[in-house]
């Protein structure tokens, strides 16, 4: 599985580690990606989707 929300299409971001001495060395910043099981009316079936958190709490918001 890739490292992609399905909702948001979210991706890891580039960024740099910085030490106390200001040495700057490449990494990734993840998304923080869960599983989470969402009802489908239209289908009539619960779909397995990963989304990300922030994606989770908007749904949250919404009531679905």
């Amino acid at each position: 599985m890739s490292k992609v929300c399905q909702i948001t299409n979210k991706k890891a971001n580039n960024g740099f580690s910085v030490s106390h001495s200001h040495v700057r060395t490449k990494k990734k910043q993840h998304v923080n990606l869960q599983m989470k099981k969402l009802w489908s009316p239209t289908q009539n079936k619960w779909i397995r989707v990963r989304i990300s958190t922030k994606a989770m709490k908007s749904l949250h918001k919404l009531n679905i």
